[in-house]
């Protein structure tokens, strides 16, 4: 019998993606029940109706719920200033722990808790979560092939709706409050594209040199606008844009070139993965990938990762790619801030 876990649910009334995470543990099956740390009972009711049977008890205090609870996991979902206590306390009560990013509004919070997760052998994974995207897995097996060759270089950009940025409920929410949320739409969105192209080219980025701004005007204190000059450790270059520049929906782009072709990703339109390479049976001929069951989203990630703390497996991220991620979207605000190339790591 496939081994099952008990996992936390730590947020508040702020916390983000939680009607997505409900569904993901209720669809997860290595995840036997729930525990719900909900201070302001913003959440139980959706629970209830969510998780069913399998929502055992709720508590308002998560170190109440920490401190008499057994569990596998905690998968946290909160402000990102608030976030790094409550990951403490997770891993002081030996739990692998699952955080919604940026779950920090500083690198160093999170190296911190990095380092007490490697020292307990607990896994800390940020919730990025394009990872487990059917056209993601596909890319990197094509990369990991050779298909297209030694990668040479790549460009990327993530664009969301500016739309969002106008409306007053928004300026009030901790997103568009820097000291809050730790930068803007580079850290929020932009981050899982940083994450992608370390992810599916094997290697980390190691310098870049950005820039921020605020292009909309609207009275927020966070980036709506970022672009990147950035270099990876095997010495790929590539370049990452990332904005609220739409009236509605997104934009969104991987290209990657190689000695030997490209491949491109579209994460929101068709076809979303293409590819040519110069070797084999379609040589020159541009090739186009088609899934019998596309999944993406958080559930297929949050599975990943309860069945990796369940069976004891490799996570869908690991401790250090998870602080890679962040120290790269940091490294680029401090870049900004001081004109110069930073290093990262």
């Amino acid at each position: 019998m496939a081994k099952t876990i008990a996992v936390a649910l730590l947020t508040n009334a702020e916390g983000a993606h939680v009607g997505a995470y409900l569904q993901a543990l209720a669809a997860t099956e290595a995840c036997q029940n729930v525990v719900l740390g909900d201070p302001d009972g913003r959440w139980e009711d959706d629970a209830r109706r969510v998780l069913g049977g399998k929502l055992t008890r709720v508590y308002r205090e998560h170190h109440q719920l920490l401190n008499e609870e057994s569990l596998g996991m905690a998968l946290v979902t909160l402000e990102a200033g608030l976030a790094p206590p409550v990951i403490q306390l997770a891993l002081d009560a030996n739990c692998h722990v699952f955080a919604e990013k940026p779950a920090c509004v500083r690198t160093q919070d999170f190296a911190r808790l990095t380092r007490q997760a490697d020292s307990k052998h607990r896994h800390l994974m940020l919730a990025l979560a394009n990872r487990s995207n059917s056209e993601i897995i596909a890319a990197q097996r094509l990369i990991r092939s050779g298909e297209i060759g030694t990668i040479y270089g790549l460009e990327m950009h993530l664009v969301a709706d500016q739309t969002r940025l106008t409306r007053p409920a928004y300026h009030r929410r901790w997103f568009a409050h820097k000291d809050r949320a730790g930068g803007g739409h580079l850290i929020w969105l932009g981050i899982h594209w940083l994450d992608l192209a370390m992810f599916l080219t094997e290697t980390a980025v190691t310098s870049a040199c950005g820039f921020t701004a605020n292009v909309g005007g609207q009275p927020i204190d966070i980036e709506d606008s970022a672009a990147a000059a950035l270099q990876f450790a095997n010495g790929t270059l590539g370049t990452m844009t990332s904005g609220y520049y739409l009236d509605k929906g997104y934009h969104t782009h991987i290209k990657i070139w190689g000695s030997a072709g490209w491949l491109r990703i579209q994460t929101v339109t068709e076809p979303r993965l293409q590819w040519v390479s110069t070797t084999g049976d379609q040589a020159g001929q541009i090739q186009n990938w088609k899934a019998s069951q596309r999944q993406s989203g958080y559930t297929p990630f949050v599975k990943a990762a309860i069945e990796a703390c369940a069976q004891d497996t490799a996570p869908p991220i690991s401790n250090s790619d998870s602080l890679r991620a962040l120290q790269t979207v940091f490294g680029i605000y401090e870049s900004a801030r001081t004109g110069r190339t930073v290093r990262i790591g």
